[in-house]
């Protein structure tokens, strides 16, 4: 016959006191308080776990643990036994979780998905988003357990970037925490990703369009071109710029090497030697693969008059203090202002891009890949593109160009339109007559 226990009551626990050894005062149920010979008073719990081994759980110290608070600890253990789980197992994997969720923080997180994503990015963009977190997440949320993380906690970085009017930042930090938080469900630290909410929480900015002269003004352009006064590579740059229309990175960090003159070719790399003290020294080609450029003879022309002041070195245009720096990111627009042209409202050197690229497609001759080649941008259909990678369009680009010199050198007499220039047959007098039938 199990012998009947008195429960405890609180004076009887402030009361025990230490003797020369151990000894235990009980509760029922497995429970007891342990005092200890140097007085120290420890809860204790007796029972059976389910592989029927006797088990023995320490709950807690008094007074710290009251004995309310060791009795709850018991109908929570006895709770676990119903339905077959060891409360000593149960505590071990619950620490083991508290522990796990206070290291999974969401620096810890983001630099892990960083890792991951930066094998498939261009350096520079890696390092761009790696100094976005660090600038404006890590500050707020880099310490904070993504198990804790709300919706409302990742939107808080977000709205004050917003408040400030760095709207395409926070859009873009948005989506980087999207993927961060992505992860963290992927590798098990959280169960749903409390980011997707975060869809349309910012309201992006309206695109904004490079300023580029309509073809109108064309034959201005030109006269100012010739007509300018500044440092004479500049010119040449400029000029290069308009009839080769590459970005502005690949054309001011272009080096002799990646020139064949001979065959009127030049060569971008996807990524280039690093040029020391130079940012973004390494940029080749935007997309990171080699884009083959043909030149017109107007550009060779241009690119052998380059070569008499800067065919030493090895960038093509140096600035004008250090041959081995390239000119700075604002040249071509410096220039162009001191053309007289507004590089925010009239014209700038990414508008030769669409420029040239409106006056290809408006003169109905060249195909769309051939077109989309020669700027340099990639196929974004997958499938398609694994088939046309190779069709470089080299024989149509080299025509395309040197019909947009030509078109270029026409408009410098007198102005036609890219539509009239490709098909001269269609005179006014031809189109008079046609009228007339």
């Amino acid at each position: 016959m199990a012998r009947l226990v008195t429960p405890l009551t609180d004076a009887k626990c402030e009361a025990a006191r230490a003797r020369e050894s151990d000894y235990s005062l009980f509760d029922g149920q497995g429970l007891h308080l342990l005092v200890r010979k140097n007085g120290t008073k420890v809860w204790r719990l007796k029972f059976p776990r389910p592989d029927g081994r006797a088990g023995l759980a320490t709950l807690g110290t008094y007074p710290a643990l009251t004995l309310k608070e060791a009795r709850n600890r018991r109908a929570e253990a006895r709770r676990l036994l119903a339905h077959g789980v060891d409360p000593i197992e149960h505590a071990l994997q619950s620490k083991l979780d508290a522990e796990r969720a206070r290291k999974c923080t969401f620096e810890a997180v983001a630099r892990e998905w960083h890792a991951i994503s930066a094998r498939k990015w261009k350096s520079d963009h890696a390092d761009t988003v790696l100094r976005r977190l660090e600038t404006h997440l890590f500050p707020r949320l880099g310490s904070k357990p993504v198990a804790e993380l709300k919706t409302r906690d990742l939107l808080e970085p977000l709205r004050e970037l917003e408040r400030k009017g760095i709207v395409e930042t926070a859009s873009r930090l948005a989506q980087y925490t999207t993927s961060v938080m992505r992860l963290a469900v992927q590798t098990g630290h959280i169960e749903s990703n409390p980011a997707l909410d975060l869809r349309g929480a910012i309201v992006t900015g309206k695109a904004t369009h490079r300023p580029a002269l309509p073809f109108e003004r064309i034959p201005e352009l030109l006269e100012r071109l010739y007509s300018y006064q500044g440092r004479f590579l500049t010119r040449i740059a400029v000029h290069f710029c308009l009839l080769s229309f590459v970005r502005s990175s690949e054309l001011r960090l272009a080096r002799w090497s990646e020139f064949d003159l001979d065959r009127a070719i030049w060569t971008i790399p996807g990524s280039r030697t690093l040029i020391e003290g130079v940012r973004h020294s390494t940029r080749g080609a935007k997309m990171g693969t080699t884009h083959i450029v043909p030149l017109s003879r107007q550009a060779v022309e241009l690119m052998r008059r380059a070569n008499e002041l800067t065919g030493g070195f090895e960038l093509v245009f140096p600035g004008d203090h250090s041959f081995w720096r390239p000119l700075s990111e604002n040249t071509v627009n410096a220039a162009l202002r001191r053309m007289g042209y507004d590089t925010k409202t009239e014209l700038c050197a990414h508008g030769f891009r669409a420029m040239a690229c409106s006056a290809l497609v408006e003169s109905g001759l060249w195909s769309k890949d051939a077109v989309e080649r020669q700027m340099g941008h990639e196929e974004r259909n997958r499938v398609r593109g694994a088939y046309i990678h190779l069709a470089k369009h080299v024989q149509e680009r080299r025509l395309m160009v040197q019909w947009w010199a030509d078109y270029l050198d026409k408009c410098r007499s007198c102005y036609l339109s890219p539509y009239e220039f490709a098909h001269p047959e269609l005179t006014s007098a031809n189109i008079a007559n046609l009228q007339q039938l």
